[in-house]
């Protein structure tokens, strides 16, 4: 072994910062890892999820260490699952040394649905996300589900003479959990409250019962969040919650937007 190898390689990251500015969040983004998620009905979904990884930066530290995200990430199993995840957080904070951290992880979850006449199934796909945080020594868990549906003006079909505009919808759910609740309880409680839920695919009988069901049930953007706030007030699972709605309109060139948000700690 010669001199050069006998030298350490200096560790600029840990080095003094004079500066005194802490760093809320610093880490890594948009990092591809298998995931396994349980299915409500007692299977196992495979899929990909979208990882980010943060953690708070004292003053004093100059930088953190951006490779040891990656192998925190890839030293649990091929895939990782939900529980492993909440481990992951933990981990992650202690090899960092950090007090604060955040792992958000978003993947497809694919849900398989019967058409309401034909009864044909088909996979509907929804974007999930899994954000676990440390902070302040407290463990929060939050779940966001965006799941699109169609809504039917009310004021449409008040006024129309015959029809109504209608309109692929986004609902967002994120809910703070105290207790296991599963995607797919999230997805129901924006599919109900909407004016018709969406399919995969739809043979011809079930495409006139959606669009009669939809015409049924007509909702703004405001009965849609209003509706949903109330079965999640009632769920006692859920501590927080922020439901949204956004109506990508069919008659104008923007969308109506409606958001509730809600802190049950806060009388």
């Amino acid at each position: 072994m010669n001199t050069r190898d006998q030298v350490a390689i200096p560790d600029i990251q840990s080095s003094t910062d004079k500066r005194k500015i802490a760093i809320d969040k610093v880490g890594v983004k948009a990092i591809r890892h298998p995931v396994r998620v349980a299915e409500r009905g007692g299977s196992v979904q495979h899929t990909i999820a979208m990882f980010n990884m943060y953690v708070g930066l004292p003053h004093q530290f100059k930088g953190t260490h951006m490779s040891r995200f990656l192998a925190i990430l890839n030293a649990y199993e091929r895939e990782i699952s939900v529980e492993s995840f909440k481990i992951m957080l933990e981990d992650m904070v202690e090899r960092l040394e950090a007090e604060s951290g955040v792992i958000e992880m978003t993947f497809p979850y694919f849900i398989n649905k019967s058409a309401p006449i034909s009864k044909v199934l088909s996979l509907m796909d929804y974007e999930v996300t899994f954000v676990g945080e440390i902070k302040s020594g407290k463990r929060i868990f939050n779940m966001k589900v965006v799941v699109p549906v169609t809504s039917l003006c009310p004021c449409s079909k008040n006024i129309s003479d015959y029809g109504a505009h209608n309109q692929r919808s986004h609902v967002t759910i994120s809910a703070r959990t105290k207790d296991f609740v599963w995607i797919e309880e999230l997805v129901e409680y924006a599919e109900k409250h909407a004016s018709s839920q969406l399919y995969g695919l739809l043979k011809r009988p079930d495409e006139k019962f959606v669009t009669e069901y939809a015409y049924d049930h007509p909702k703004f953007v405001e009965d849609m969040v209003r509706d949903i706030a109330a079965d999640l007030n009632r769920d006692k699972r859920i501590d927080q919650y922020v439901v949204e709605s956004e109506n990508f309109e069919s008659i104008h060139n923007h969308s109506a937007y409606a958001l509730v948000e809600r802190d049950k700690a806060k009388k």
